[in-house]
């Protein structure tokens, strides 16, 4: 179980283009004047003590902020889940002592500054195997916690059960569902198209309904 003295790693999951916005990589849509991947990086930095980040794609954008990138090991673009496997691996590979990634979604700005923190809480409370968030009546499968001794078997999960999604993945393990319902706002509105993004801008000139 996670506790103060347990390192955690923090996974931005980058890997997708908005259909509905031109196709543009979702990571360096302007919100604010800022790309989305910053607006996630500033809340997320904090609460981790490194941030590594999950992409298939050649960018230079994202090569310009100095952090790794890990592209999926298996081949065939299999979802978050092979993500999150390549991610596991290289922290197996190159930070052995850390024994927890938390990955959120590049295209959710709001994320709480203290995801981290309840998502350990939650864990220990439940002594449970995974956290994953939830927020008004929603499970968000991506925005979790999980521990590195699950590699081997989500490796299998994927290369010999072909099982793509997260929640048929996870539903094997027990899971515990901190609710982050409190805020105004919910705190994992994401960003899918051009209203999103236009609400989004809107609620940030409201400092008083923002996440905290």
């Amino acid at each position: 179980m996670p506790s103060n003295s347990n390192k955690i790693i923090g996974v931005i999951l980058s890997g997708g283009l908005s259909r509905r916005m031109n196709n543009q990589d979702k990571g360096f849509i302007q919100l604010a004047h800022k790309p989305l991947f910053e607006h996630v990086l500033e809340r997320l930095s904090p609460q981790c003590d490194s941030i590594i980040i999950s992409s298939n794609k050649e960018s230079q954008q994202l090569s310009s902020y100095d952090l790794p990138i890990i592209k999926d090991s298996l081949e065939g673009f299999l979802g978050p889940l092979a993500g999150l496997l390549a991610c596991m691996q290289w922290v197996r590979k190159h930070q052995p002592g850390v024994q927890w990634i938390a990955s959120v979604p590049v295209d959710t700005p709001f994320i709480p500054q203290n995801l981290v923190s309840r998502l350990c809480q939650s864990m220990l409370e439940n002594t449970a195997d995974i956290a994953c968030a939830t927020s008004n009546g929603r499970t968000h499968p991506v925005i979790a916690l999980w521990p590195i001794r699950l590699l081997d078997d989500l490796e299998a999960a994927l290369s010999k059960e072909n099982i793509r999604k997260i929640d048929l993945w996870t539903s094997r393990y027990k899971v515990s569902l901190p609710d982050f319902s409190d805020s105004l706002l919910d705190p994992f509105y994401n960003i899918n198209c051009h209203e999103d993004l236009v609400h989004a801008e809107a609620l940030l000139r409201k400092p008083n309904e923002n996440t905290a």
